[in-house]
């Protein structure tokens, strides 16, 4: 394999320690229908020497049943494995790799073009560093690159790597790369990404995927692989706002009571006071205990159970947060939405809202506008169709505690789910409280009384500040 050194044969150990201590980056392929995303997956793999001699053999064997490629080994099939992918020749379900270079671990997430499988493609690209958004050198940009742009720039993706793909029909043109260029720059201009490169290439033919491409040596800028190794991947989200939603209640016996649950963002520690929503009552952590044993730390992403100094009331889908520093908590906010089903969101009708843990019943009070994937433009509705983008308003049963979705994906991201048949049919993204007197953030002075009224009134029982 490309990423194994002397390390393997000498001190076995020591390679291990290296691979384990590399940075973990998580990318995906997205774009129109046939713009050659599983392909390109393919060719990575291949030319980056991880794909096993068995698996080869099968590939080459699959080729000359499902193959597209006419007498050449089609590397898409290493990604569509599902009986109808091959038969179609399409991507539809979400398929995840893994491999690694000397650098970095990567995660890869191949996503369907089709334009009915855009849901699929969103749940791809939410827990991704990188999008590769390919485009077919032929056809330029498309409307599904368009709607797969926009909703990974409303996921917070920052890096992408657009990648011109099919050069070789168009006999590495530059004239035709410039114009894909710069056609895909002026729309891009009103989404939020960072930091966009370009990578003209052959996914087919391997031009510029891990080797530089002798067809195009007009093109000065690294390859595929070369991007994928050096962009740097930072996190947008806050260190310091601890959010952590209890998933589960520990009791397997009379002296033990932990909640169990991953830190949704910042950190926490043995000996830092905390504060449960919605009762707001307080305590100190007393342990953070995990299944190789206790730790004095949990930072963000570690699955912990945390046990408290005194007892308190906690349910799933509450909240624990540091004293402090406390989230937005509302009935009624407003978030984007990605609609994915074929029914449409109306205002009015009642659905379950999911927020990490917490489940609730809201619905939708007015749709604000949808936006124009073509054009960018907000156009009135009254309704959202399949695959539409739109900003709506939600009054919801149960307060929510979260932060904008700009400030924490873990907290302002949320699914909408059809009560009748329990399909999750979109997905939101919280951008703010309505109203900032029904929509605050607790004061002391609410926290004080709450105590209060807990310590010298027990039978009231906690009141909810929601």
């Amino acid at each position: 394999m490309s990423h194994q050194t002397e390390l393997i044969e000498n001190d076995i150990q020591a390679y291990l320690k290296q691979h384990e201590n590399k940075e973990m980056v998580r990318f995906f392929t997205c774009g129109s229908v046939d713009d050659g995303k599983s392909t390109l997956i393919g060719r990575l793999l291949h030319d980056s020497k991880i794909i096993f001699e068995d698996q080869l053999a099968a590939i080459e064997k699959d080729s000359k049943k499902s193959g597209t490629t006419g007498d050449e080994i089609d590397l898409a099939l290493l990604v569509d494995g599902l009986q109808s992918e091959r038969e179609q020749g399409i991507t539809i379900d979400v398929a995840y790799r893994y491999f690694a270079t000397d650098k970095r671990k990567f995660i890869i997430a191949d996503t369907p073009g089709h334009e009915q499988y855009t849901r699929n493609m969103a749940t791809g690209a939410s827990t991704c560093d990188i999008a590769v958004i390919l485009i077919d050198a032929r056809h330029g940009v498309q409307v599904q690159t368009r709607r797969h742009s926009f909703i990974c720039s409303l996921l917070g993706i920052k890096h992408v790597v657009v990648a011109v793909n099919k050069m070789d029909l168009v006999d590495y043109s530059q004239e035709r790369y410039q114009q894909i260029k710069k056609e895909y720059r002026e729309f891009s201009d009103s989404l939020s990404f960072d930091d966009i490169r370009f990578v003209p290439l052959s996914a087919l033919k391997g031009d510029n995927v891990v080797e530089e491409s002798q067809n195009m040596s007009w093109y000065p800028g690294a390859t595929l692989m070369k991007l994928l190794n050096t962009i740097k991947v930072n996190t947008v989200e806050s260190f310091t706002d601890f959010r952590y939603q209890v998933q589960y209640v520990n009791r397997p016996n009379l002296n033990f009571r932990g909640f169990a649950g991953t830190v949704a963002s910042g950190h926490i520690r043995v000996g830092d006071n905390i504060v449960a929503l919605p009762s707001g009552k307080e305590s100190t952590v007393k342990s953070i205990v995990t299944f190789e044993g206790e730790i004095e730390r949990a930072d963000k992403g570690m699955a912990v159970t945390l046990t408290l100094e005194t007892e308190i009331d906690i349910s799933r889908g509450e909240m624990i947060v540091k004293k402090g520093n406390l989230p937005t908590s509302s009935k009624e906010f407003n978030a984007t939405v990605v609609w994915m089903h074929e029914d449409e969101l109306d205002a009015g009708r009642e659905y379950y809202i999911k927020h990490g843990s917490k489940m609730t019943t809201g619905r939708v009070t007015n749709i604000q506008h949808r936006v124009d994937v073509n054009t960018m433009v907000k156009v009135e509705a009254s309704q959202l169709a399949l695959n539409e983008i739109g900003s709506v308003d939600f009054d919801v049963a149960e307060a929510l505690h979260f932060d904008a979705y700009d400030e924490s994906k873990s907290t302002g991201a949320f699914i909408i789910i059809d009560r009748l048949n329990n399909l999750t049919v979109g997905a939101g993204m919280i951008n703010n409280a309505l109203e900032e007197q029904q929509a605050h953030r607790y004061s002391e002075f609410e926290l004080e009384f709450n105590q209060l009224v807990c310590k010298h009134f027990p039978h009231w029982g906690a009141r909810d500040l929601s």
